[in-house]
């Protein structure tokens, strides 16, 4: 099982490296090169900007559990209420991400028009459905998981 879970470790963190370079090197990039545009398109960024970083908060601790529960899956844990903890955890992380793009979906549309290019709005709505879908799944798993726990604590009772 070390094997599989390791190479689930491996994925975390390499999903984590692009988005720090992105919010350290590439969001102050289009920051100042928006501060270079018009003042029109410059604050409408900087509000997506804003926004994006703040959802790099909820994604790292999304991770973060992620990690967790790999770590209470190599030690036999899975089927406990910290795995179940950690997967309510990243639920709310990912839905938290998709409510702080739905505030955003107004700036993505005044880019839109700005811009004149309506395909923005189709990126923002990726940025909402994601971890909407993340959401879902992770609620799905709950449930899967709480029911398994009680069956497992049901059956060491009668044993």
């Amino acid at each position: 099982m070390r094997r599989e879970t390791m190479f689930l470790k491996i994925a975390v963190i390499m999903l984590g490296i692009p988005v720090a370079a992105l919010s350290v090197l590439l969001l102050p990039w289009i920051a100042r090169d928006a501060a270079q545009s018009s003042i029109r398109m410059a604050y409408v960024i900087y509000g997506i900007l804003i926004l994006m970083y703040i959802s790099v908060v909820p994604f790292f601790a999304a991770l973060y559990q992620g990690f967790r529960l790999l770590g209470y899956i190599d030690s036999n844990k899975a089927f406990s209420e910290l795995s179940l903890k950690s997967i309510q955890k990243i639920r709310s992380c990912a839905a938290a991400i998709s409510i702080i793009y739905l505030f955003a979906m107004p700036l993505f549309y005044i880019v839109a028009e700005i811009d004149d290019a309506p395909g923005v709005i189709l990126v923002g709505m990726i940025f909402v459905f994601a971890p909407l879908t993340v959401t879902v799944f992770a609620a799905i798993l709950k449930k899967l998981l709480k029911n398994a726990i009680d069956l497992k604590n049901d059956n060491e009772l009668t044993i």
